[in-house]
């Protein structure tokens, strides 16, 4: 029979068919290693599957290496809703299952360390001499190390149920869902999704160029399931209330309570909060999901904003000249312009004038506006500065 990987779009695993324990047996030492690493044998479903749910790269390449042929996809794919349920359904049965393991593992240590615990208050037992060459002291020198022996074993046992108890704990904590109450989590989540989408976006259209239909559907499919997963998220961060807190309530100075810490804030951004602890010597960036409280304190007025000038217009040309002359070594034309910086972009020159429009093949820059020791206003450009063009073109 062809021994065949198949994607399974239920579980997002690669699964090895065809392949018995036997088979595994019989292979050499480093391939069973090689398996091990990309794979795990599920009883459940009596065969080996990947440990891998996303990049598949390495698990099909062992495949490959031991003889198995793509077969192809099987199941159907699980929307995220469907998949965060499945989890709390396994999360629940664990619970229970690792509560029977705790109380079997506390069960047998109570049994290991009876012996033991009822020869408390006989002194004689513990502290009694060993004679060298007497029969019944012997038998008791090994009765009373058998014992001791139980004893400890009973600790381990112990320690066997503490673990299991932890174990109830987290699949408690899946179960409870407690994480998709947490504005954290929501948000960490919610700006990976929408990074992931993004760079599915940018795949696609590169896909397009080169024509390559079969990575386009593989990756539609997973923006498809992205897009789900942060629809599901958003739902979830409006169920707790949303983000309460942002860059039009938020003022520098007021106070915000982050990680149970308050610091003052410097600089509220469309993303981020900048803020100021007293005992740190810099300011910080958090997301404005991680701020629990904000208060304004006694006495707080705002602050005039300063009037940024900047006299740089679109179209306008910026120049750096040479040292000695009025040569014209890189001219620059701004195509955006914000209160303080610009974005420019190269162009040629010819003549020694720069031809507006003619842009040379490259990224644009953005560069902040300044002032230089004369009072002119200069575009900042590493350790130059450009100058605004001013002769007609």
């Amino acid at each position: 029979m062809t021994k065949q990987y198949i994607l399974n779009l239920e579980t997002s695993k690669i699964e090895l068919l065809h392949f018995s324990k036997e088979e595994y047996k019989s292979l050499t030492t480093d391939e069973q290693k090689s398996i091990r690493r990309a794979y795990m044998f599920a009883g459940s479903r009596s065969a080996w599957v990947s440990r891998s749910t996303k990049n598949h790269y390495s698990a099909i390449s062992v495949a490959k290496q031991l003889g198995f042929t793509d077969g192809g996809k099987i199941g159907e794919r699980l929307s995220y809703a469907e998949k965060v349920e499945r989890q709390v359904e396994k999360a629940e049965a664990r619970i229970d299952r690792y509560e029977k393991y705790a109380d079997n593992a506390e069960t047998r240590a109570k049994n290991l360390q009876k012996d033991i615990n009822s020869m408390h208050g006989d002194i004689a037992f513990f502290t009694q001499p060993i004679i060298a060459g007497h029969a019944g002291s012997q038998r008791f020198a090994r009765q009373r190390e058998k014992m001791f022996d139980r004893y400890h074993k009973g600790f381990e046992e112990y320690r066997k149920s503490e673990y299991f108890r932890d174990k109830a704990e987290t699949a408690e904590q899946t179960a409870s869902m407690s994480k998709f109450k947490s504005r954290t989590y929501l948000s960490n989540r919610i700006e990976e999704s929408n990074k992931i989408i993004r760079e599915y976006e940018r795949l696609i259209v590169r896909a397009e160029e080169t024509q390559n239909e079969a990575f386009i559907e593989t990756l539609l499919e997973k923006m498809e399931y992205e897009i789900e997963k942060l629809a599901y998220l958003h739902n979830k961060m409006d169920e707790i209330g949303g983000v309460q807190f942002n860059k039009d309530n938020l003022k520098a100075g007021y106070l915000v309570k982050i990680r149970g810490s308050w610091a003052v804030v410097v600089k509220a951004n469309p993303k981020t909060v900048e803020v100021k602890y007293e005992v740190v010597p810099y300011t910080l960036k958090y997301a404005y999901a991680k701020i629990q409280e904000m208060k304004i304190p006694e006495g707080w007025t705002e602050k005039k904003k300063e009037t940024a000038v900047n006299p740089f217009e679109v179209e306008d040309i910026v120049v750096r000249t040479a040292i000695y002359s009025d040569e014209i070594i890189k001219a620059f034309q701004v195509v955006k312009k914000t209160d303080k910086s610009v974005t420019i972009k190269e162009i040629f020159i010819e003549n020694n004038i720069p031809q507006r429009n003619d842009f040379k093949i490259g990224s644009q820059e953005r560069r902040t506006v300044k002032q230089d020791r004369n009072k002119n206003y200069v575009v900042n450009h590493d350790d130059w500065f450009l100058y605004k063009y001013n002769s007609a073109v």
